[in-house]
């Protein structure tokens, strides 16, 4: 098992540390797949949070681990807060799923989950059950919170949820930023957004008025 872990990490490195530190670009990816994933009015409109990670990569080694970099905003008076950096993580031993990005779309549908959701560590399954909105899932919970949607060439796409973890990017909130701000700080503390993440919580405010 220690093996196994350490395959993992070695994976989940090598894959971010691949991935130049492009934010303006990764939010403007962001934006966009906000806007190409078919997500029902009523569910976005109901979110306490809205996570996008745009370009996340699913590998396939005999273990199958998948990372993927993007942000996260929250309700707040008035709109939404400046984004917050995140990852998303997966691993499926002994899956082999195949080698596709998929742009993802999560929901958090419960205000009580924000704290953790924003915490270092955020893991499916652990901290909250979670569902596809928009195709099946093994584990599927027509009651969870936390609702993904992903497509990729305009498809629905999906892996299984439980272990999938949320964790905070310290590197993409530096680079928004300019210190290693927290994601409860950024969020629930006033932060002001960043120039170029103003088209990102723009997007949101929209997509959550209709």
């Amino acid at each position: 098992m220690r093996t196994v872990y350490c395959f993992l990490s070695t994976m989940i490195f090598a894959i971010s540390a691949g991935a130049a530190d492009d934010t303006a670009m990764r939010l403007t990816k962001a934006t966009a797949a906000l806007a190409a994933i078919t997500i029902s009015p009523d569910r976005i409109a109901g979110a306490d949070c809205i996570a996008v990670i745009p370009g996340f990569k699913k590998g396939a080694a005999g273990v199958g681990v998948g990372f993927g970099r993007g942000f996260i905003s929250c309700r707040k008076d008035g709109g939404w807060s400046a984004p917050a950096a995140i990852t998303l993580e997966t691993a499926s031993l002994g899956v082999q799923l195949g080698g596709e990005e998929i742009d993802i779309v999560v929901l958090s549908l419960d205000k009580a989950r924000r704290s953790k959701l924003l915490s270092e560590r955020f893991t499916v399954g652990t901290d909250a059950s979670a569902a596809w909105g928009n195709g099946k899932s093994a584990h599927e919970d027509p009651n969870a919170q936390i609702v993904f949607y992903g497509r990729t060439k305009g498809l629905f796409a999906g892996f299984g949820l439980d272990g999938a973890t949320l964790k905070r990017d310290h590197s993409g909130d530096k680079a928004l930023y300019g210190n290693d701000v927290t994601n409860a700080d950024i969020v629930d503390g006033g932060a002001a957004t960043p120039v170029i993440a103003q088209p990102f919580v723009a997007k949101i405010t929209q997509s959550t008025n209709r």
